[in-house]
């Protein structure tokens, strides 16, 4: 897909999710201004998905947009999660890097 029509589509639809939440924030009790940026992370990591879903960077912000999300709505401590975190995202790299050499040979 070339570069215009892709920046059209994450235009698009960062313009109409900020429209929503927009939307969203007048008519009920929801903050748009503390908790609307991992939204518009994940869709942006959505967008990206959409154009190329064996793209790994929209997969990345979409999964940092959700865990963002949920922090955001959940109040967690990272910090408490922090030693299992990067481990974690580690091992999945490797993983992912193992996989996609494989595929490549």
């Amino acid at each position: 897909m070339p570069n215009e029509k892709r920046n059209i589509i994450t235009g698009g639809l960062i313009l109409i999710t900020l429209g929503v939440l927009i939307f969203i924030s007048r008519t009920t009790s929801y903050s748009f201004q503390h908790q609307t940026w991992p939204i518009l992370i994940i869709v942006i990591g959505i967008s990206t998905i959409i154009q190329k879903a064996k793209d790994f960077g929209g997969w990345f912000i979409t999964i940092a947009g959700v865990l963002f999300l949920i922090i955001e709505f959940y109040g967690f401590e990272l910090s408490q999660y922090s030693k299992y975190l990067l481990p974690a995202i580690l091992i999945l790299l490797g993983i992912f890097v193992i996989l996609r050499r494989k595929k490549h040979n």
